[in-house]
């Protein structure tokens, strides 16, 4: 359904360029929940608006962003309009994206009204099954968003973004700034909705394990392991995916020693060898993508 080839989102700034994205290839097959992780600041949010073209104008961007055949970077805006919110659903990480005037209702119905032509009367109908459907309720449908907690303004988003029967949901930080027992309604909620093909963004590895059917680690602008989840939890092939796994506290609370390299000037070669305790000379250079039944790892250990 989507398929990112050597993508890279460079900014330019007073100060230099910003690499954020710097040649990432990724697939995301129909039906899947395709989970991106990593540190903050990795390129991970930017690699999701990139898909949706809504990069600043300070970005520039190459290589193909190709959905249901058709390389997005080469639309037209107002192609991209018909795609946006119809067809490529965002659900984003600030709950504030609401707007504290208008009802939860109306907000949920606008996208159906905007991209599928519904009369208000039938946008709102459709509306009410969706709360009830997400444990919403109907009810509350004319409710403004402060009336509702964390966790149930993060539902009304997820409403938003599935009104309109989206073909690929991209959910950015879906569980930032919620505490245990809301990221446990979020990953419920999102197990609603599991005939839809989702590209979640989050550093929540937590979250990521009870939901994912696919990771990928995202280090400082590039993709270095592509993994099934659960061969990924029980067994990590990168060095930076082993780390963020030991930084859990259940698995012992060891932190990544180090810092995350510039975006704007980072190590030659491998971008995680100056953090690495298996850091030799020939990482240096930087690894291919190496594939290994079915998994993809970034790293010479598995030359």
């Amino acid at each position: 359904m989507l398929k990112i080839e050597n993508l890279k989102v460079y900014f330019k700034t007073d100060l230099g360029i910003v690499k954020a994205v710097d040649g990432v290839d990724l697939e995301v097959h129909k039906g899947e929940r395709f989970t991106l992780i990593g540190e903050s600041g990795s390129g991970k949010s930017v690699l999701a608006i990139s898909i949706l073209r809504l990069l600043p104008k300070n970005a520039e961007i190459s290589g193909k962003i190709v959905f249901n055949g058709k390389n997005l970077l080469e639309l037209s805006e107002e192609e991209m309009r018909r795609i946006r919110g119809r067809k490529i659903a965002w659900i984003p990480q600030s709950q504030s994206s609401l707007n504290p005037v208008l009802t939860v209702g109306f907000q949920s119905a606008e996208p159906m009204i905007e991209h599928l032509g519904f009369d208000k009367k039938s946008a709102f109908a459709k509306v009410l099954r969706i709360f009830d459907f997400l444990g919403i309720g109907r009810n509350r449908a004319k409710d403004y968003p402060h009336q509702f907690s964390g966790g149930m303004r993060q539902r009304v988003l997820v409403a938003m973004g599935i009104s309109t029967s989206p073909e690929l949901i991209i959910a950015d930080e879906p569980t930032k700034g919620l505490d245990a027992s809301k990221r446990a309604q979020v990953v419920g909620l999102f197990r609603r909705i599991e005939d839809r093909t989702m590209l979640i963004i989050t550093h929540d590895l937590n979250f990521a394990e009870k939901l994912a059917d696919r990771i990928a680690v995202m280090y400082c602008g590039k993709i270095v392991e592509v993994s099934p989840a659960k061969e990924f939890f029980n067994e990590p092939l990168h060095p930076y995916s082993k780390g963020l796994l030991d930084s859990l506290p259940s698995r012992g609370l060891k932190p990544i020693r180090g810092f995350q390299p510039s975006m704007m000037n980072p190590p030659s070669g491998c971008r995680f060898r100056e953090r690495c305790e298996f850091a030799s000379e020939r990482c240096r250079r930087e690894p291919p993508l190496f594939n290994l039944n079915g998994r993809s790892v970034r790293c010479w250990l598995h030359d």
